[in-house]
């Protein structure tokens, strides 16, 4: 296989992936992530790619477990500070992660890594970013999979704006605070998959983005569980609860954007 013709079938893939995952049934979507990543990799052996090209040789396990690590534990720091302070503890306010314990933590463990991660990291820095190193160049891999990151958030962008309270304020949102947010979204989901790709290049290692990617996410459902537990003002939506393999809001990201709706 042609890298031209990888390149389509993983931009078909993601297509499909993400229409499916935001619109289809929510009990197939912990199935829906392991099986298109598996996909994902055949196109990339069938596209001879060799495992450390795709970030899963051997040799860097090691390397890439230190880094992502290092990675969850630096986020583990960022998220209770955020808890703990009053002004950003209203940044994690997601109504879809208004949970109990159990739920929480079966979202953060289990659907987040195996529905979203897993596949997201597979796609994007694993078979994405190596075929486009190989052919293009490793800047251009870096800079093309992390704007395509980006756009792959505007489905979970809009789901931010109907369900998050520090987004949509005491009503419902209106069209330019659904832009703003949008926007907000796909630029720093575009930055988060520039760090991504560099991790998985430092690192040669597709462990390194995955940890930093779940602590973001999953880490990101905890603390939001917790401040529901501990402050539990306000009004849930109806129906908002998070269904699995939904593509997550990582905490920072929805920190940065209340600061820009404060300013705005």
């Amino acid at each position: 296989m042609t890298t031209a013709v990888a390149i389509a079938v993983v931009m078909l893939v993601l297509t499909v992936t993400n229409v499916w995952v935001h619109l289809g049934p929510s009990g197939v979507h912990l199935v829906t992530g392991p099986l298109a990543a598996l996909l994902l990799l055949l196109v990339g052996r069938a596209a001879a790619l060799t495992w450390p090209e795709l970030g899963l040789g051997s040799q860097t396990l090691l390397r890439g477990a230190q880094v992502a690590v290092a990675a969850a534990a630096a986020v583990v720091i960022v998220y209770a500070i955020g808890v703990a302070i009053p002004f950003t503890r209203g940044a994690f306010r997601d109504t879809r992660y208004r949970l109990g314990l159990g739920a929480a933590l079966y979202l953060s463990l289990v659907a987040i890594p195996l529905g979203t991660v897993l596949f997201e990291e597979v796609a994007f820095r694993s078979v994405l970013w190596g075929l486009l190193a190989r052919d293009l160049g490793v800047a251009t891999a870096t800079a093309v999979s992390a704007c395509l990151f980006g756009l792959w958030h505007v489905l979970p962008a809009l789901d931010l704006a109907r369900t998050h309270t520090s987004v949509r304020g005491p009503a419902a949102a209106g069209r330019r605070r659904v832009a703003i947010t949008v926007l907000a979204t796909i630029v720093f989901t575009t930055i988060a998959g520039v760090v991504f790709a560099e991790l998985r290049r430092r690192s040669g290692s597709l462990v390194a983005p995955f940890g930093l990617h779940w602590a973001t996410n999953g880490l990101g459902v905890l603390a939001a569980a917790r401040v529901w537990a501990i402050s539990p003002g306000g009004v849930a939506t109806p129906g908002a609860s998070a269904p699995v393999g939904v593509v997550t809001q990582p905490a920072w990201q929805r920190i940065v954007k209340r600061l820009w709706s404060k300013g705005s």
